[in-house]
């Protein structure tokens, strides 16, 4: 399935990819997306707008999407399952494949109540396994769920969420296995901070040569301090810290921890390329696209693949944009 998209050119090439993520802003002011977008651009192959992650409200991920193909960017357009039926999200994946959006990512969507909103009515009408089938089924065979016919389908690179990191670990690989046959092209995985882990995971993935059908994006991110990392493990689901690390975070000064949580995060990357099957990295930093490309720079990553799609625009505000 070819999209026209950067980051699909980029893998199909056999090339190591980078996506990041870009975090919305409370704000409903455009030029906050262009700054950020403008940074993750020099160093990624695509940038996915988040949808609400952590059932906490921002500015949506569609309307992100339509800010950076205005200004020339690859997105990922992230879908939640969580807060939209399946008519709005059938809508959702048209609108966005007619804006030029090339890469989709399908999630279940986190739960209302690790939210700043736990009051919030949850839809949950389709699981991430389910919307993958939805939106293979209206690309490749041109219908909705109705039935009914499109008379264009969308092109779009189909991805999914996939987590190592949370037992039972056996289990992972088979649970990968079952979104790549609902249609997953491309897989994130949730932040890497046990090599080790991701060794026993891709060994597992291999064996059953998801490797070959799918493109593994192993998800990595810096930690601010002790005190950051503390947070992640305890605060966010499916976050896994080992001990090992945090202590090493204590053992540095407060104000170099930030520099030894990037120099930790650099040393994984370099790890993980040695990995057979690992197509790729996605870098998560909340409110920090400097330090992503800092992490990129440091590893070894730059320049990227600019050959194989045209640069996007290095303006950080579109023409015409409001």
């Amino acid at each position: 399935m070819i999209t026209d998209g950067r980051l699909e050119s980029v893998l199909r090439a056999g090339l190591f990819a980078v996506t990041a993520e870009l975090n919305p802003p409370d704000s409903a002011d455009p030029q906050e997306v262009y700054d950020a977008a403008l940074v993750l651009s020099q160093v990624c192959d695509a940038i996915n707008a988040t949808d609400a992650s952590g059932a906490n409200c921002h500015m949506s991920s569609v309307a992100i999407c339509a800010l950076l193909t205005r200004a020339g960017y690859e997105p990922v357009f992230q879908v939640s399952c969580r807060d939209r039926n399946r008519i709005a999200i059938q809508g959702d994946l048209l609108g966005a494949a007619a804006m030029g959006v090339h890469n989709v990512l399908c999630l279940t969507g986190d739960d209302v109540s690790v939210g700043d909103q736990p009051q919030a009515k949850r839809v949950f009408d389709l699981d991430s396994i389910q919307l993958l089938r939805t939106a293979k089924h209206m690309r490749d065979n041109g219908v909705f769920l109705s039935g009914r016919k499109l008379t264009t389908p969308p092109r779009m690179l189909l991805g999914a969420a996939e987590n190592p990191f949370a037992p039972p670990y056996e289990w992972r690989p088979h649970r990968l296995a079952k979104k790549i046959e609902a249609g997953a092209d491309f897989i994130q995985t949730q932040y890497c901070f046990d090599v080790p882990r991701l060794r026993q995971f891709m060994q597992g993935v291999r064996d059953l040569g998801l490797h070959e059908k799918a493109f593994i994006l192993i998800g990595v991110g810096p930690l601010r301090s002790e005190k950051a990392a503390e947070f992640m493990r305890t605060r966010v689901p499916g976050v896994y810290i080992p001990d090992e690390l945090v202590a090493r975070l204590r053992k540095t000064p407060k104000d170099k921890q930030r520099a030894e949580g990037k120099k930790i995060c650099v040393e994984i990357i370099q790890q993980i390329r040695e990995i057979t099957g690992v197509a790729g990295i996605h870098v998560m930093a909340y409110r920090q696209e400097e330090l992503v490309a800092e992490i990129i720079d440091d590893v070894g990553l730059l320049p990227r693949h600019l050959h194989l799609k045209t640069q996007p625009k290095q303006s950080a505000k579109p023409a015409g944009a409001l």
